[in-house]
């Protein structure tokens, strides 16, 4: 039976799951390395949902209401096993996709598997066609290629794909057009996504945001675009269509313009917690009600409840919490998933 509304007046459509805490990037605005250098604790193996418990938490969500999941991690394909994952969840009825998002280096040797195990689509995070100013963001020095690499193997798996950049004013705001270029008319969705002050330790300023209006401002001094209607409700990218055929592109404009009031989404951290926001300060213990013997009954009552008291809105709140130096502490985005 669906869960409801919140507050708000929003349902549970989305689940995002994150699968493990750990990446192999340390990108500057996710997992920077003065923070989450040699010394940081990730989460022990004991620590992290197993995937029977996973699978146990979304045949509830779905039966409340959730049809759509995204694995995020971390970097998600770190996880092992991971396709066995995705074939335990694509067995749930009413789940009627799953996405994955990565950094596609370990695409090539995944790509195959992830598909026959069920996946429908990814989501690979590219912030800049540069190599000297991808390996800076990236805290690896990781080249471009390697990403590229993976889109094409996911590619040629026959995954459709959409590609992730984060635009920080006077980082990689010059890599904009170069992105445009390297995707137009491949079939590849490239999206725009405005840097977001997710997490304590990015160091933002609402002065770094390089905005939505920025954006379609540059890219249409090269491209001819045309808006788009939303697929869906809730749906967060404003979508253009290349008015030459070659394809289209989003921009998510979470800053300038906050989509709060269509959020559909409840996201699961990799060690159990249940958050309502991507930008919550605590979460909800799941991990400690599964393995504490809870019935699934008992489980879905809690979720309802949760659910059904939701009021967050924090992008469309944010201005009046800078003004007043109102911060609080937020989950990490590589602790929460994107």
């Amino acid at each position: 039976m669906p869960i409801g509304t919140d507050l708000l007046d929003r349902p549970l459509r989305d689940l995002r799951i994150s699968v493990i805490d750990q990446c192999n990037f340390r990108c500057s605005y996710c997992m920077p390395a003065e923070i989450f250098g040699p010394e940081y604790a990730f989460l022990h193996r004991d620590e992290l949902l197993t995937f029977e418990e996973i699978e146990r938490l979304v045949r509830l969500f779905a039966q409340l209401g959730a049809s759509k999941l995204r694995l995020t991690g971390g970097e998600p394909l770190l996880r092992k096993g991971l396709p066995d994952l995705i074939r335990r969840l694509r067995t749930i009825p009413d789940i009627e996709d799953i996405a994955l998002t990565t950094n596609g280096i370990l695409l090539p040797r995944l790509a195959p598997d992830l598909v026959a195990a069920g996946l429908s689509r990814v989501t690979v995070s590219l912030d800049a066609i540069s190599p000297e100013i991808f390996g800076r963001m990236n805290g690896r020095n990781v080249h471009p290629d390697k990403v590229l690499a993976g889109i094409q193997a996911a590619s040629a798996a026959g995954l459709p794909i959409k590609v992730n950049a984060v635009i920080e004013k006077g980082i990689n705001d010059s890599q904009i057009l170069p992105l445009v270029r390297q995707f137009h008319g491949t079939g590849v969705t490239l999206r725009f996504i405005e840097f977001m002050d997710v997490g304590n330790h990015n160091r933002w300023r609402m002065d770094k945001v390089f905005t939505a209006k920025d954006i379609l401002a540059l890219v249409q001094q090269e491209f001819g675009l045309e808006p788009m209607a939303p697929r869906q409700p809730g749906e967060v990218a404003r979508r253009f269509q290349f008015t030459d055929g070659g394809g289209e592109m989003g921009i998510i404009a979470s800053v300038t313009a906050p989509f709060c009031q269509n959020c559909s989404r409840a996201r699961l951290s990799a060690d159990g917690q249940l958050y309502t926001c991507l930008f919550a300060s605590e979460g909800w213990d799941l991990r400690e009600l599964l393995r504490g013997g809870w019935s699934d009954a008992q489980l879905a009552a809690h979720l309802t409840s949760i659910w059904n008291k939701r009021k967050d809105r924090y992008s469309e709140e944010r201005a009046g919490l800078i003004a007043s130096h109102r911060h609080t502490h937020k989950v990490e985005m590589s602790y929460i998933g994107g």
